[in-house]
């Protein structure tokens, strides 16, 4: 299961185990919504703090069994792919609660890694460590930020779809320059990936990029309007705190 060679644990997309976590991952969130007034009253510092912490010992595992394998490179280990970003994020957001950070990150997350967990560009099967590091990275992405927003209460604003396309608009440029230094494929900015994804149905290089960012705006305003905080709510929330 530390192996460098897939054989034995070649991943097949929608095969046993990625339907397994993929059920795992609903039973989760599902888990996340329905206890959220208990998560709530609970003192979860802790529990945060493990979490974040796992997170950075799962990224070290993965990195050591890269090197070991002789399979880190600069063209593609460097973290600089939307989810590797998101995964900082999550980290940074666990520790510190930073509301800006939770903006960023419930856009990059819930739309990044959700179409990574469907469609993983994987080849390690299950109980491979490079399958245990990918799921488990990627549900954390999505949890974590559904977690502040049903239990910590925060909530996308309008703005935060701005502050989401400004931060990737800035990250961008920087991006296609160390792909061109590293002659890699960080964000799927020089070329679309392997296996079959959702890049597919929008066109070809470089236009999947120009239609990807708007599949971004309108994705990031669905999501805003399925998340955000309700006058009637906020009104109820602000009575607690003056009570308070």
């Amino acid at each position: 299961m530390f192996g460098g060679s897939n054989k034995g644990y070649k991943f097949e997309i929608f095969s046993v185990s990625h339907l397994c976590v993929i059920g795992l991952f609903i039973l989760g969130t599902i888990f996340l919504y329905v206890f959220r007034e208990y998560l709530r009253k609970r003192h979860m510092r802790r529990t945060e703090m493990g979490v974040a912490l796992s997170l950075i010992l799962a990224e070290s595992v993965y990195h050591v069994w890269m090197i070991s394998t002789g399979m880190w490179n600069v063209s593609h280990a460097l973290p600089l792919e939307l989810c590797s970003i998101s995964l900082i994020l999550t980290i940074i957001l666990l520790f510190s609660q930073n509301r800006f950070v939770y903006e960023v990150l419930f856009f990059t997350g819930l739309l990044g890694a959700s179409q990574a967990l469907l469609t993983p560009l994987l080849y390690f099967d299950f109980p491979h460590v490079r399958f245990l590091h990918f799921f488990y990275t990627h549900m954390m992405i999505i949890w974590v930020p559904l977690y502040f927003t049903w239990v910590y209460g925060y909530r996308p604003t309008i703005f935060s779809c701005l502050k989401l396309l400004v931060t990737l608009n800035v990250l961008i440029p920087f991006i296609i320059l160390v792909n061109k230094l590293t002659e890699g494929n960080y964000m799927f900015l020089s070329h679309k990936p392997e296996t079959d994804s959702l890049l597919d149905f929008l066109g070809p290089y470089p236009w999947y990029i120009f239609s990807l960012e708007g599949l971004l705006i309108s994705l990031s305003l669905i999501l805003w309007l399925l998340f955000r905080e309700r006058p009637a709510k906020k009104h109820v929330r602000e009575e607690k705190e003056i009570s308070q």
